[in-house]
């Protein structure tokens, strides 16, 4: 079963396509000097030009039409929701809408600035950095181990690490240190 559709010209018993029926529409809007039709005056148009007869799809076709017509330039969708002929709004001669929010600052010309803190003025009289490692530093177990054999030797002693251990007076007499 296969339907026809109402902007198909061979199979509509009535002359004239939809986009040609609404510039139809369009043009008597800007003889009689108003600003553009709305939606409802295109379609009692199209129904006069049909004579009564359209179908049951209607809305939903003017729509697509007009959306259609409207992204590929022939007719412009006024700010007051009217619908005119693209050469009918550039005559009109409406400022450009703003966008919403605050506008841009104007952008200062030259090379952008990188993001966070400039870092600080190197002297190139200071010495090199030698650069350790991040982190900790690793705990050995053999190492410390080892490093307490040669200084029992005397040879290479390593001093250990953190403070020495607090010797108290009254029981170095003693001897129990």
């Amino acid at each position: 079963m296969a339907t026809s559709t109402p902007t198909d010209e061979a199979a509509s018993p009535h002359p004239g396509s939809y986009p040609q029926m609404i510039m139809d529409a369009l043009a008597t809007s800007t003889l009689d000097g108003a600003e553009g039709l709305p939606r409802s005056a295109i379609s009692k148009h199209v129904d006069a030009a049909r004579g009564g007869d359209l179908s049951p799809s209607h809305d939903a076709s003017l729509g697509a039409h007009l959306a259609r017509m409207v992204e590929d330039g022939e007719i412009v969708r006024m700010p007051n929701g009217n619908y005119a002929p693209s050469a009918a709004a550039d005559d009109a001669g409406a400022p450009p809408r703003r966008g919403r929010g605050r506008p841009p600052k104007p952008k200062a010309p030259g090379p952008r600035r990188p993001r966070g803190r400039p870092p600080k003025p190197r002297d190139p009289l200071a010495p090199a950095k030698v650069s350790r490692p991040r982190g900790r530093p690793p705990k050995n177990g053999a190492a410390s181990t080892e490093a307490a054999e040669t200084a029992e030797d005397g040879a290479g002693a390593k001093r250990p690490r953190g403070r020495p251990p607090k010797v108290r007076p009254q029981f170095a007499e003693v001897g129990f240190v």
